[in-house]
């Protein structure tokens, strides 16, 4: 198994928000390039590698789409008040977590990355009754430490920012970071396609790594729509058990993905993925999802006539915070797993495909 480690602390380590993912993309993009036989961008950015399966003797080949989302949570500006710098939520931010956090401001007029830290105001200051509780986020500011002329010089409305939190190993196997929702899953689908360079594989492999997941599932759906795959497979994080998380919502670190089960997913696929890991020995937990699945794979589902979709997750615990946390285990057998069973497809996979 290759280390995929400084890989993932580098994708871990960059910008990439939700409809602004060009900086993560481009790493992306230089990873894949050797990997996979075409690479190309879809309309709303998303990355399309297809690696070519080897089925002859027809005019096109079964395709299964793989997506993981490579963009990720963060800030946007709103207005500025005496070199204090306001902002909005792109995606879903928690913000009892934002006091004292790093960040970088993307700055446009001058085109720097600038850094900063949320800071709040002293909660007797407050109107009466909001400095009780978590700090509401239409009062927390980041401050870059330069004075009210120089940032109305740099920033402006509407410009993006983003956790600037480092990528630290830390012990028991795992790696703490921002944005490892869902860059953990480029990175296992990565494992995934460099494994298939010595796995010989029926079926053609569309790895995608889809924009706009944490705001719209709109990458997801358009790649979807534009390749239209026989079958699709996302591959997200979901949550691992933790302080506070102790239900059957919540996942060992370590102990390997998870599978999901719900309306979503279509049961022959969540079979086909069960053999397969109980064949390779890769433990696995089964996930359910009694709703939607919260991931690519509801835009997936309902792209087009229908696409059969299954749902691949790995545990991570503090989801949405700047110290999210995944087991670098967990990311290796989920890749292991998705390469098994991409090499598990034979031609008449479809024929064998029912509800029930």
């Amino acid at each position: 198994m290759s280390d995929i480690l400084p890989f993932l602390k580098s994708i871990i380590s960059v910008s990439g928000l939700s409809g602004y993912e060009t900086p993560v993309a481009t790493l992306i993009e230089q990873k894949w390039t050797p990997l996979v036989d075409e690479l190309s961008r879809s309309r709303l950015g998303s990355i399309h590698g297809l690696k070519k399966g080897s089925v002859s003797g027809k005019d096109s080949r079964p395709s299964v789409l793989i997506a993981t989302h490579m963009d990720a949570i963060g800030l946007m500006v709103t207005r500025i008040v005496d070199g204090f710098i306001y902002v909005t939520h792109i995606g879903g931010i928690d913000p009892r977590v934002l006091p004292g956090t790093p960040v970088t401001v993307h700055a446009s007029k001058s085109g720097e990355e600038l850094y900063g830290v949320v800071v709040m105001p002293p909660t007797n200051l407050l109107p009466e009754g909001e400095g009780t509780g978590a700090m509401p986020l239409k009062y927390l500011m980041i401050d870059t430490g330069l004075n009210a002329g120089e940032v109305s010089k740099r920033v402006s409305i509407g410009d993006v920012v983003a956790f600037n939190t480092e990528a630290t190993e830390i012990a028991g196997g795992c790696v703490s970071g921002h944005s490892i929702d869902n860059r953990a899953s480029v990175a296992a689908l990565t494992i995934c396609l460099e494994e298939l360079q010595s796995k010989s594989h029926l079926w053609d492999v569309w790895a995608v790594t889809s924009t706009q997941e944490e705001t719209s599932l709109g990458g997801a759906q358009t790649s979807a729509f534009q390749i239209r795959p026989t079958i699709a497979i996302a591959v997200d994080v979901t949550f691992g058990k933790g302080t506070g998380v102790q239900g059957w919502e919540g996942h060992e670190l370590g102990k390997g993905p998870t599978l999901g089960i719900g309306p979503t997913i279509h049961p022959f696929l969540h079979k086909q993925f069960k053999e397969v890991a109980e064949k390779v020995e890769i433990p696995f937990a089964v996930e359910p999802m009694p709703s939607h699945s919260s991931t690519d794979g509801d835009a997936l589902q309902l792209t087009a006539e229908g696409i059969p979709t299954m749902v691949v997750s790995i545990p991570m615990r503090y989801m949405h915070t700047p110290v999210e946390m995944i087991s670098i285990k967990d990311i290796q057998r989920t890749g292991r797993l998705l390469a098994e069973f991409v090499a598990s497809l034979e031609a008449d996979f479809m024929t064998k495909i029912a509800w029930d």
